[in-house]
């Protein structure tokens, strides 16, 4: 059993909207940082979004501030990445990450997260 399962990919045109879900395995992962990082063809993996454990805190790359939104529900173990005004350049496989509260790396680092999902395809053609 995957400890992060991602859901909600797709393709869609630009400019319209789209809602990512990835579903967490243990009840422990609501005591942890989760976000979202992506990964364009040919291209490093790119910090997107992060959450604090209380929802009442996050974080997003400077590419999708004011378009994209994170939120966590606890009693579905879930979070998700609303997705607004998508643009082509926001093609990748998107992945769920999962940062426990000992871990000291930084929050849009890879090595700050222990815990990734397999990974969903979103394609935004213009």
């Amino acid at each position: 059993q995957e400890m992060l399962e991602e859901s909600g990919g797709g393709s869609v045109q630009a400019g319209d909207s789209l809602r990512l879900s990835c579903a967490a395995s243990q009840r422990a992962f609501s005591g942890y940082f989760m976000g979202w990082f992506r990964q364009a063809p040919g291209k490093e993996r790119e910090f997107v979004t992060r959450i604090s454990p209380s929802g009442g805190e996050s974080k997003y790359g400077d590419s999708v501030k004011g378009r994209f939104t994170i939120s966590r529900d606890h009693a579905k173990n879930t979070i998700y990445l609303q997705m607004g005004s998508l643009k082509p350049e926001d093609t990748a496989v998107y992945y769920c990450v999962a940062q426990t509260p000992w871990n000291t790396g930084s929050y849009y680092s890879e090595s700050g997260y222990e815990y990734w999902g397999q990974g969903t395809q979103v394609t935004v053609s213009s």
